[in-house]
């Protein structure tokens, strides 16, 4: 599976942006897919989740009624619309998935990772 994330790119505080992740290779459908962020010096960290089924979503607390994950399984894609943006929100975003379906928090329990793509929204 190789996962390809877009939407990156300078933002002014407070405004919106709309990431994408197309997986290719096979299908997703059936696996986890979820977010994962980083910035300089600092650890990997959970964004959202959402399972195949679309059914349960979780997001870390830091993004928490600020920012959707969706998924869109006829196109083998998942999105992360970032609203009310803050300097902290800048970090390059990893598009990730679990093909075991559990889903989580930690990064080491997922299978496949993207490149990622920057988000800066500068103080």
């Amino acid at each position: 599976v190789q996962l390809q994330a877009s939407g990156g790119g300078l933002v002014e505080a407070g405004d919106s942006l709309r990431l994408s992740c197309v997986a290719s290779g096979r299908s997703v459908n059936l696996y986890t897919m979820a977010w994962f962020r980083q910035a300089p010096g600092k650890e990997r960290e959970f964004v959202a989740s959402i399972r195949w089924s679309d059914t349960k979503k979780d997001y870390g607390d830091s993004v928490k009624g600020r920012f959707t994950i969706s998924r869109d399984n006829a196109k083998n894609s998942v999105s992360l619309q970032m609203n009310s943006l803050k300097p902290e929100d800048t970090a390059v975003y990893y598009c990730t998935a679990d093909k075991y379906g559990a889903g989580s928090s930690v990064p080491r329990n997922y299978d496949y990772w993207g490149r990622g793509t920057q988000v800066t929204s500068p103080a």
